[in-house]
């Protein structure tokens, strides 16, 4: 299924429009610099993932806005996601990147409300809190004011971001609401895993402490991808579609100078045994030894390109223990020398395929 077939109810939709009118800006104008009909709303039950992710881009960039439609206590300046993904990316596991979304929260300016953890036995908690512990009355005044659908979007949006992160899906045993059961409550259903609990004395998410030690798959090259088509990936499930090649290479990149990193290893990381990994390399048409030659290779001829880095360093950033070694397998992957490569004047990250 391409991202041009993945739907959302229209409802979602609407809601979002509904928050724009609220804010005083002209939805009819919104939709047609998104390049949306209104015929492609009215009457219809549901309407494109990916074109839902496009409008809800252009809503948060004219509002000024990158939490609009969503439950943070202010207005969040451009550029905050990103660095809060940026420090998330460089977390060893999904703990430590809840950990660091919490710290960011209470510095970024404009942030009042986020997700705190709670372990409890076999069970993680992640439910909405103030950032500040004297805020609480006003914490709980915005919750009261909120819609149902901008703390339900909340939840989802984060859900998303750390599925994406540890590359699987998150899935929770409860998804805990303060307000009602809504009529249409079996939309909910489509974003959420487990059970739906309504009035409920919290908003949160309920999930196996086992995923708090899943290891962060993600690095700055792909966070610039989900990037740059987000919200599109915090709508939809885009760590399904994620390929194992990538999913590894991710892993590989993060520990470039490990020489004891094998596929038993990285397959555990990635919670499958190492056949299930081989195989569905196999199937990508690679394996584990190609996607370490590839990783290397990249970071070297990103390295070759900065003038300041010997190919000494070179080779130890990249676990090699002699140079000479290094050498022959560059030649290997290449054809040419550090040096030819150097010489010529390439640039970093040209392209060139392996033997």
């Amino acid at each position: 299924m391409t991202s041009e077939e993945i739907t959302i109810p229209t409802s979602y939709l609407s809601t979002l429009l509904a928050m724009v009118a609220e804010r005083g800006y002209d939805t009819g104008r919104l939709l047609r610099d998104a390049g949306i009909d209104r015929d492609e709303i009215d009457g219809q039950r549901y309407f494109s993932a990916s074109r839902y992710g496009e409008l809800y881009r252009h809503a948060m960039a004219v509002m000024s806005d990158e939490w609009f439609g969503m439950l943070s206590g202010g207005r969040i300046p451009p550029g905050s996601f990103r660095l809060l993904s940026l420090l998330m990316v460089h977390s060893r596991d999904l703990r430590q990147a809840l950990q660091r979304a919490w710290d960011f929260g209470r510095v970024c300016r404009g942030f009042q409300i986020s997700v705190l953890l709670q372990e409890e036995g076999d069970t993680a908690r992640v439910q909405l809190a103030p950032l500040k512990r004297d805020r609480e009355s006003e914490f709980e005044a915005a919750v009261r004011s909120a819609s149902p659908a901008v703390i339900r979007t909340t939840l989802a949006a984060w859900q998303r971001h750390w599925s994406w992160l540890i590359g699987s899906e998150l899935k929770t045993n409860r998804s805990v609401f303060t307000f009602p059961r809504p009529e249409q409550h079996w939309e909910m259903a489509q974003f959420t895993c487990g059970e739906l609990v309504f009035d409920a004395p919290f908003n949160g998410l309920e999930f196996p402490a086992s995923y708090l030690d899943f290891p962060v798959v993600q690095n700055e090259e792909s966070m610039e991808e989900f990037l740059r088509t987000a919200p599109y990936g915090l709508v939809i499930n885009v760590e399904r579609s994620q390929s194992t090649q990538a999913r590894v290479k991710a892993l590989l990149n993060q520990n470039l100078g490990d020489t004891t990193l094998c596929a038993d290893q990285i397959a555990q990381r990635l919670n499958m045994s190492v056949t299930t990994l081989r195989r569905h390399l196999q199937m990508e048409g690679s394996s584990f030894q190609r996607l370490k030659d590839e990783c290397r290779m990249e970071a070297a001829l990103h390295y070759l390109a900065c003038s300041g880095i010997s190919n000494r360093e070179i080779a130890e950033r990249l676990g090699f223990d002699e140079v000479s070694v290094f050498f022959r397998a560059f030649k290997k992957w290449t054809g040419i020398t550090p040096g030819q490569y150097r010489a010529a004047d390439q640039g970093a990250r040209t392209p060139l395929q392996l033997p």
